[in-house]
């Protein structure tokens, strides 16, 4: 197994870390949850600039490399909703849309066509990974800097406060709301990536499963 493939099999690993981590409610289970998601978000990083760099691009990378952060976000995202940081919606359909890419792409590379994460995927990922760290540390952040200033803003009428009654009610500093805010980006960009990732399945592969043809229906003669 080559570099980036390595890091990104790490990066499936950290994930079990990570909900137990959270889910147990360890002491300090913000700082410490906060830490093992960003170090497995930077092999994120990694694996593709050593893929590139090395030129170890792989088509078992192309497909490991968006499950690693669908299994990441999914693990992320699951903790949140215990721990009452995001509601159970908005994770559901983050969810579902990572349920349906990827049998999209199962059903591709059955046919021999590999659907890599495009510039919009990347964009939406981005996003939740910043949505999920203000939502994982921002109450800490949030509660060291008011311990430090006295600002309201970081303590009773952050711009979360909005958000806070459909979740444990209490009002949610800057931080903290921040993240909310950023993960109602991270659904949109989510529903538009879903849209754009159907259509390009599509138009490759929707002719052939309308007609009939090809390995999905048994009827590739394999010649």
């Amino acid at each position: 197994m080559n570099i980036p493939n390595t890091l990104t099999a790490i990066r499936i690993l950290m994930v079990p870390a990570l909900v137990v981590v959270l889910m147990t409610r360890v002491p300090f289970h913000e700082i410490i949850g906060s830490v093992v998601f960003w170090v497995a978000c930077i092999t994120d990083f990694y694996d593709g600039y050593f893929a590139r760099k090395l030129r170890q691009v792989t088509i078992l990378g192309k497909l490991l490399d968006p499950l690693a952060d669908k299994l990441l976000i999914s693990g992320a995202l699951l903790s949140l909703v215990e721990l009452k940081l995001t509601p159970a919606w908005m994770a559901f359909i983050i969810l579902a849309r990572e349920i349906a890419i990827t049998g999209l792409r199962g059903i591709a590379s059955e046919e021999g066509i590999t659907i890599a994460a495009d510039r919009l995927g990347k964009w939406k990922l981005g996003i939740q990974i910043a949505a999920i760290s203000c939502l994982l540390f921002g109450p800490v952040l949030d509660r060291w800097i008011f311990f430090f200033t006295k600002f309201g803003i970081f303590d009773k009428w952050g711009v979360g406060q909005f958000f806070s009654g459909s979740l444990s009610g209490a009002p949610w500093g800057l931080f903290a709301g921040l993240g909310l805010i950023l993960m109602w980006v991270a659904m949109l960009l989510t529903v538009w990536s879903a849209v754009s990732y159907f259509r390009f399945f599509w138009r490759r592969l929707g002719a052939k499963l309308l007609n009939g043809d090809g390995r999905l229906t048994g009827t590739d003669d394999g010649n």
